[in-house]
Order: structure tokens, then C-alpha cells, then sequence
């Protein structure tokens, strides 16, 4: 608060009491003032004359290691999951977006993190099949699916629902193998513990579980992994499913096919190596949105300009960049207006987005 201030000039008590006045009192506020703080917080000032956006409660929130986690960092993701929200809305207005097509557990019908894993892939036709494209493969199940800016490279990714609604946000700092697990954990939150508590050791310990048996099926790891295997044999498989190498080992050691002895070997191999802080022949590149790659290009064909949109949703050019997996569309852009503006919302027409598993 104290940094704001000074970057707002003002005092740190004018700014607590414009905080602690509530949003009725909003427009006592100085216009400029009020446009000075956004010109510290680089947003555009029609954003503060919005209607409240609603925060998200942390009980309803996956974050993994929520202890050791700080409150900066949990409020920050928190805001970024609500900004994202918003900004979700505003697509969703404009956008025909794939229905949701998601099946979840109630709090008295759970079952194991492995047949879940199963009646999923059931559910949706995958068989035993590689997933090509995990944040494809949601998006296309009606799956809101965003990414993390750099401030919150510390938090692995989370997941909510919100108004029946599925979202899951990744962590694009981490290697793309670790993303494309993170993705199929989140999505073990969403069906495991919809109805029930999403944090915690035990929930998060399913959830990984789930991630494991999602994207590496047991029959095509008992068909494929030999019985103790080496750690090369392992790296020649794990391009098969797109996991790292220790997900695979750990997932050969779940199923029985490394002893608990073996299984300790290898995990001294893979830190004496250094392929736990770096993924050895790892993927090429990242999963990233379907969604707004489809959205962005039809802005490009319709000749819509970047301005206009930013001007539409009031956040600014990077915050959207940030939550969409830094498109280009919006990761050049700068933001510098502090008036009000009136768009013509017909400017952005609804657009069919089909989605296919590809």
C-alpha cells in the first residue's frame, strides 16, 4: 500500500480511506486522483467503474502446497483467477464456445483416482490412446482454460468452478511436460472434488494420481514398459505419453513393475543426471489455447483493431497476454488512455468456435 501511494502521490492514509469506503462511494473520489492510481497500476480508468468483480474464496481453490505458499502470492492468483473470469464473460458474450461436456463426482459417490481416470476416458472416447493436446483435449469439453503471468510463476496451477462453470490455470514457467501433467492434474480436481474439499495432502495426492492414469493408461504402460526397466529404456518411452521421465518412473513403480528397491535406484539416477531440473529429449512445444488462437485470428480477418477490443474490456493489453498463453495479438500491445471511452460493442461479432481433439 505503501509503494501505491507512492507511485499515486498520495498519502498512505488518503489511499487506506478510498479503499476502506466501498464501492457506493466510488465516485467522491477525485477524477484525478482516481487517474493517477491508474496510471500507477497501469490499467485503464474505465476498470475502476466497473462492477465489482467477484473474488474468488481461496476454500474453492486447488493450489497446491497452500502452506507453503505465501499470502501475496495466494491473493495474486486469486485475482488473476477472477480477472480471468472477466474476461471469460466478455468471450462468452461475443464467442459460441464448446458446451461443457464434464461428468463429476458427488461427495458420497467417490471412487479411486485410477477408475476415475478410466470412466473419463470412457466417457469422452479416448480408449488408451496418447492425449496429443491436454489444453486442447479441455477446451474442447467446455474447460475454461488460461495461463499464469510471471509474478505467479510460484504457484504450479489451479483450478475452481464457478457458476458450474470449469476453470484451470497453468503455469507457463515450467517445462511443457510438467504443464501438460499439471493440466491433467487440475482436471482430476475438477471431477474428484467438485463436491468436496480440493486442497490438502490427500487431495492433492489423488489428483496426481488421477494425472498419472489419465495420460498413461495402465494397459499401454504394462504392454510397453518392461519389468524393471532402465532409466534409458524409460527415456526412450516417454515421448509415447508426453510426461517427463520421473512421471514415467513413478508411474512404472505404481504399477508394479519396478521393486521398491529399483525404483529408489532410478530416482538416484535421474537426480545424479540432473533430468529433475532438466527434461531430457522433452517436447519441442507447449501446449497452449485453441480458444484464443481461434479468437485472435478472427479479430486479424475481420480487421478488428487491438485497441478497440482493449477498449471493449477495460484490462490491460498484458494482463489479457498473460491469461491467453501471451498471444501476440496482445502481448505487443501498450495501453495509455485514462478516458472514458464508449465502443461500439457490435464491433466483435458472436463466432462458432468448434474445437476438435486433434
Amino acid at each position: 500500500m505503501g509503494e501505491l501511494a507512492k507511485l499515486a502521490g498520495v498519502t498512505p492514509r488518503t489511499l487506506s480511506t478510498y479503499e476502506n469506503m466501498g464501492t457506493t462511494e466510488n465516485d467522491s473520489v477525485n477524477i484525478e486522483t482516481l487517474s493517477s492510481f491508474a496510471d500507477a497500476l497501469k490499467y485503464p480508468i474505465e476498470f475502476f467503474f466497473k462492477e465489482t468483480i467477484e473474488p474468488l474464496g481461496d476454500d474453492k481453490v486447488s493450489f497446491r502446497a497452500m502452506t507453503k505458499l505465501s499470502a501475496v502470492k495466494k491473493n495474486s492468483a486469486l485475482a488473476i483467477g477472477s480477472i480471468g473470469c472477466e474476461l471469460n464473460s466478455w468471450i462468452e458474450r461475443k464467442f459460441t464456445l464448446p458446451k461443457l461436456d464434464l461428468f463429476s463426482f458427488e461427495a458420497d459417490q467417490f471412487t479411486d483416482p485410477e477408475s476415475a481416470a478410466v470412466a473419463l476416458r470412457d466417457y469422452w472416447k479416448l480408449g488408451d490412446l496418447s492425449i496429443k493436446n491436454m489444453v486442447h483435449l479441455l477446451e474442447s469439453k467446455g474447460i475454461r482454460v488460461f495461463s499464469l503471468s510471471e509474478n505467479c510463476k510460484e504457484v504450479d496451477a489451479f483450478s475452481f468452478w464457478m457458476d458450474e462453470k470449469p476453470f484451470v490455470f497453468l503455469n507457463t514457467m515450467k517445462s511443457f511436460e510438467r504443464s501438460r501433467f499439471d493440466a491433467a492434474h487440475e482436471l482430476g480436481h475438477l471431477v474428484l472434488h467438485k463436491h468436496g474439499e480440493c486442497f490438502g495432502r490427500q487431495a492433492e495426492q489423488e489428483a496426481d494420481a488421477f494425472a498419472s492414469s489419465f495420460l498413461m493408461p495402465r494397459s499401454t504402460v504394462l504392454s510397453s514398459v518392461p519389468r524393471q526397466p532402465t532409466l534409458a529404456r524409460l527415456l526412450e518411452l516417454k515421448g509415447k505419453w508426453k510426461v517427463s521421465l520421473s512421471a514415467l518412473v513413478r508411474r512404472s513403480f505404481d504399477l508394479g513393475l519396478s521393486s521398491e528397491w529399483h525404483y529408489r535406484q532410478l530416482n538416484i539416477q535421474l537426480s545424479r543426471l540432473g533430468y529433475r531440473s532438466s527434461e531430457p529429449n522433452g517436447m519441442t512445444e507447449r501446449e497452449t489455447s485453441l480458444v484464443a488462437e481461434k479468437i485472435c485470428d478472427h479479430f486479424r480477418r475481420e480487421g478488428i483493431k487491438r485497441g478497440t477490443i482493449l477498449k471493449e474490456i477495460d484490462i490491460p493489453a498484458d494482463e489479457i497476454a498473460a491469461l491467453l498463453f501471451k498471444h501476440p495479438f496482445f502481448s505487443t500491445a501498450v495501453v495509455s488512455s485514462n478516458t472514458t471511452h464508449h465502443p461500439d460493442h457490435g464491433n466483435v461479432r458472436r463466432l462458432p468456435v468448434e474445437l476438435k481433439i486433434v
